[in-house]
């Protein structure tokens, strides 16, 4: 009788297996038959919500969905990739992933709530843009040459902004601040338009910041462009060099952009949203509204994508450790 039982369980157990084996593939073939939400974990006007926008409106075309672009900015982005990292992986919620959500923020702090190896399954990225660190015009300096003697010979630290605690630019100037030993504070803003804001108004005298987000004030040089993140330059500041060509090598750290889901999402539903943003990325329209924001495609596979993560996740945690950063 025992024995029998257990054939039974044993054929049950392998009956649901083959039933969902077999209604799976069926299931995602029909994805998607309603509107996506696409989470931006920012405040609207930031570089994030102008890309999104730009690839999102021909991912619509391309799927034959409407997808809905969701601002829920705080922490850093964190808040929101928390709440996605827990939503059901249907491939109806999926989100918005820059460094600071998937490997500066986790960095900093290990209680964000979610593990971005573990809980979020990459689709595969949208652009990769240098940030620029800019200067308000009192502090005197016009190249990372002088922003070093002017930083190293002044009485208090250099207060510098970010769109939040963790975010890729809070980290960039910290890893600044360690290379070039000058003393710098960390002055954190919800979301990256009031920080620019108060870089404006000399607030604050640093900012690390998105190009597009700045573009019109460092052209009409009401803040100064010192050096940007990227590798090469930017077409829209061309004569603004890199770090590397400014002296301080090792600040290489582009804003990528990317998409990713909740994890266990179906393997067809990633294979197809991936396909549609490359599709999108390979569009002379898209292409031509990335460029006007200074972004460039930069479209991968979810498993080259989920390699950039794991590095800079291993890049970032490293300097928090070197440089005992604790998070507020």
């Amino acid at each position: 009788m025992m024995e029998l039982r257990v054939i039974r369980a044993i054929l049950t157990a392998a009956t649901s297996l083959v039933l969902a084996v077999a209604a799976g593939p069926a299931w995602s073939q029909n994805y998607p038959d309603r509107p996506i939400t696409l989470v931006v974990p920012f405040v609207p006007g930031g570089s994030a919500s102008i890309v999104a926008r730009s690839i999102a409106d021909k991912m619509s075309e391309v799927l034959g969905q409407q997808i809905i672009i969701d601002n829920r900015g705080g922490a850093g982005g964190t808040i929101a990739t928390r709440a996605v990292a827990k939503a059901p992986p249907d491939g109806y919620t999926l989100l918005v992933t820059t460094g600071a959500t998937v490997s500066a923020g986790p960095s900093l702090n290990p209680n964000v709530g979610y593990d971005p190896r573990k809980d979020l399954e990459p689709i595969g990225m949208f652009v990769e843009t240098p940030n620029v660190l800019a200067a308000h015009p009192s502090l005197g300096v016009g190249s990372v040459a002088e922003l070093i003697k002017v930083g190293r010979a002044a009485p208090e630290a250099i207060p510098y902004g970010s769109p939040g605690v963790g975010s890729l630019n809070h980290l960039t100037g910290e890893l600044v601040a360690h290379k070039t030993g000058i003393k710098m504070i960390h002055v954190p803003y919800k979301g990256a338009a009031p920080a620019l804001n108060d870089l404006l108004g000399g607030h604050i005298k640093l900012l690390v910041t998105a190009i597009p987000t700045s573009a019109s004030q460092l052209a009409a040089g009401t803040i100064r462009p010192l050096a940007i993140t990227g590798s090469k330059r930017s077409a829209m500041l061309p004569t603004v060099p890199t770090f590397v060509e400014a002296g301080l090598p090792g600040v290489d750290v582009p804003l990528r952009f990317g998409m990713a889901a909740p994890a266990g999402t179906p393997r067809p539903i990633i294979d197809k949203l991936n396909k549609a943003l490359n599709t999108a990325l390979a569009s002379d329209e898209v292409r031509k509204r990335l460029a006007a924001e200074g972004a460039e495609p930069a479209p991968t596979t979810p498993e080259e994508y989920a390699q950039i993560i794991d590095r800079e996740l291993n890049l970032w945690s490293g300097l928090v450790k070197e440089i005992g950063l604790k998070p507020k």
